[in-house]
């Protein structure tokens, strides 16, 4: 009898295990994976250990990618792929231009275009008078910048005779990478007396584009790869680049003890003005849709600021720049001029070629 009992008992306990695991696995919800190609700036951001699980405990989501560049992205195949997370709404029009309305669209990062530099290279341009400070970070006046490109100003010219050759900013490549293109944009209004430029004005800033894109050389398609050369060269073979200031904060967030080997050389430079780059995910189907309200997700978008530098819409968040590992983060960011039309950047990422 007593054994029977027993047995009984754990009959009862070995049930009640199994309805818990019944339970628990129906509370879960089920897991799906969502695949869509990306740009090289947010590979980080998708990776976070904290960002996924959120996605996978909260949304059922397990987020897989490809890298490309945000332009290159549109014409990929995209079979199998439930989205497109590229850096900017002109690569959102493209798509547009190509295939029609996506299923659905939202905005869920931004960062503006910034310049990284080194130390030498920020004390000759304060000599020329490009820079002006506002707490700790630096901001460089673009149309002086512009000038001393276009006179085929040397390195030498401002007291850096260790640099070679003339001054320049090595960017992206504008026909395929979003950081490209961005600075493109940036040049274009700055070339048109600091207003956004139209296509009534484009014939004649396009030549002056050409020229400058023209002598730069070879150009990398992906931002990531350009910052991970700046900080690996030094200043003697990439004197001064465009990126986007997320790089750099996520960097001293990610890598606190290489950013802090860095941290008395590198500098990042806001452009007056500058330009937002907008990280828009483009939704193909359902599981699309799924991710764009999981990287929505209050918490997701405060570790987007917090460890991967992109501005969010959590304005109380990001209002604070105290808290952030890099050194000089503006608080805001104030002097903006709008991109071009997608049918102007159309036609200068054509000619960019």
């Amino acid at each position: 009898m007593k054994k029977k009992i027993i047995g009984l008992v754990l009959l009862i306990l070995v049930m009640a295990a199994v309805a818990i695991i019944y339970f628990l696995q129906g509370s879960r919800p089920r897991i799906s994976t969502v695949d869509g190609y990306t740009g090289g700036e947010k590979i980080g951001f998708l990776e976070d250990e904290e960002v996924r699980s959120i996605l996978e405990e909260r949304y059922g989501l397990d987020v897989d990618y490809a890298r490309a560049g945000s332009l290159d992205m549109m014409t990929a195949d995209m079979d199998g792929m439930d989205y497109l997370f590229p850096s900017s709404t002109i690569a959102e029009e493209y798509y547009e231009d190509l295939y029609g309305s996506p299923d659905q669209s939202e905005i869920i990062l931004n960062t503006p275009i910034v310049l990284y530099t080194h130390q030498i290279v920020l004390d000759a341009f304060e000599k020329q008078g490009l820079i002006t400070t506002d707490g700790t970070a630096s901001y460089i006046d673009m149309a002086g910048l512009v000038e001393l490109i276009q006179k085929g100003t040397s390195w030498a010219d401002i007291g850096l005779s260790e640099l070679y050759g003339n001054i320049s900013v090595d960017t992206t490549d504008p026909s395929s990478s979003n950081s490209g293109n961005m600075f493109a944009a940036l040049l274009a209004n700055v070339l048109n007396r600091g207003t956004t430029l139209t296509a009534e004005n484009l014939p004649s800033i396009l030549p002056q584009l050409q020229d400058i894109f023209g002598k730069l050389g070879y150009m990398e398609t992906s931002s990531s790869d350009l910052f991970s050369q700046f900080l690996r060269m030094g200043v003697g073979a990439k004197p001064i680049i465009a990126g986007y200031e997320s790089q750099m904060i996520e960097y001293a967030a990610l890598y606190p003890d290489e950013y802090d080997a860095i941290r008395d050389d590198v500098v990042m430079l806001y452009p007056t003005p500058t330009v937002w780059s907008t990280h828009v995910l483009i939704a193909l189907d359902d599981n699309g849709r799924q991710l764009i309200t999981g990287l929505l997700d209050e918490d997701i978008q405060n570790i987007a600021w917090q460890k991967h530098g992109f501005r969010t819409g959590n304005y109380s968040s990001i209002s604070d720049s105290s808290s952030l590992k890099a050194d000089g983060v503006a608080p805001s960011i104030t002097q903006v001029t709008q991109v071009p039309s997608y049918d102007v950047m159309k036609v200068i990422i054509e000619q960019l070629k």
